[in-house]
């Protein structure tokens, strides 16, 4: 009789990692879990930094181990009953600040628009409420006693993991598009500077004779492929700017704006102003007609595409 010994090609941080909850809260003292995950493995963490987890999430990881159960550390917080991120809709002012934090992608929203959490996809993390500059946000429990992984289950926790990781290709993708259309930017500036060697006149080409002297000739103006698809670029992106705009105008009748926005300090609108000023250095926003920091907000415009006729042009 032949003895097959499956043998898995995990890694120890893999293993870790199946075994945390994937709130992406950052309690552990990491900027996400799989971060946390490789430092246990590597022995730079201890395996009772996750509250979210709790106790349960402590055993879990001990027996995972080989190590004994210990307590949960307090330093990175207790254990509790599962939260739901609560947005107040007459504060909210349509920053996109906690749009940004969200590690999951569970806020829609739009600049100027009103938020929405998603309940389904909100693990709980905490991270959209530090920086609302209006308080409008609140973590509300609605596990009732259950706490850790009692009120948390593995296919929560596998759904998390993949929206944050379906979050953070995309930051990725924006980064790329953005490095990809300032080189385009520098290369044109770059290609419209004056050259050292001689150039003729505006208008004129040069055409050698016979005889071996030169002459100058009328050049005729002609329509390049290049031309053309420039063209259809701009009236790409020109026509989902005005979609955008539309789409805003028709919200704003329907009273889908923030209430709030009278309300705004100047301290508050500058940390505002401050941060889409960072957001649009890093190419997030194009446009100030197109400042949605999540696809959904504004399905019209598609920030891969224009991408794409970039490359194409």
């Amino acid at each position: 009789m032949t003895v097959v010994t499956a043998i898995s090609s995990k890694t120890l941080a893999d293993q870790i990692e199946d075994r945390l909850p994937q709130t992406q809260c950052t309690k552990c003292g990491y900027p996400a879990c799989r971060p946390y995950a490789e430092a246990i493995a590597a022995g730079e963490a201890n395996y009772n930094q996750c509250p979210p987890g709790g106790q349960e999430g402590v055993v879990r990881l001990a027996s995972l181990l080989g190590m004994p159960v210990i307590a949960l550390n307090p330093d990175n917080g207790l254990e509790r009953p599962r939260p739901l991120a609560i947005i107040d809709e007459n504060l909210c002012i349509g920053c996109t600040l906690c749009l940004q934090a969200c590690p999951v992608d569970a806020i829609i929203g739009a600049a100027k628009q009103m938020h929405t959490i998603i309940p389904e996809l909100c693990t709980g993390c905490d991270l959209c409420v530090p920086p609302c500059p209006v308080d409008c946000i609140a973590m509300v429990p609605v596990t009732g006693e259950k706490t850790g992984w009692d009120a948390w289950s593995q296919q929560e926790a596998d759904a998390a993991r993949e929206r944050h990781d379906l979050r953070q290709a995309r930051l990725a993708r924006e980064r790329d598009a953005a490095e990809a259309r300032k080189a385009a930017r520098m290369a044109e500036a770059s290609d419209g500077e004056p050259r050292s060697e001689p150039r003729s006149e505006p208008g004129t080409q040069l055409d050698t004779q016979p005889d071996g002297s030169v002459a100058s000739k009328t050049a005729q103006p002609a329509t390049t492929a290049d031309d053309d698809a420039q063209a259809k670029k701009r009236a790409i992106i020109q026509a989902a700017m005005d979609r955008a705009r539309q789409k805003k105008e028709e919200l704003a009748r329907l009273g889908a704006g923030p209430k709030n926005i009278d309300a705004v300090s100047p301290e508050v609108q500058a940390q505002i102003d401050a941060a889409e000023a960072r957001r649009r250095r890093l190419g997030m926003i194009p446009t100030d007609d197109d400042k949605s920091s999540t696809p959904a907000a504004e399905p019209d415009i598609k920030p891969d595409n224009a991408s794409d006729n970039d490359q194409k042009a």
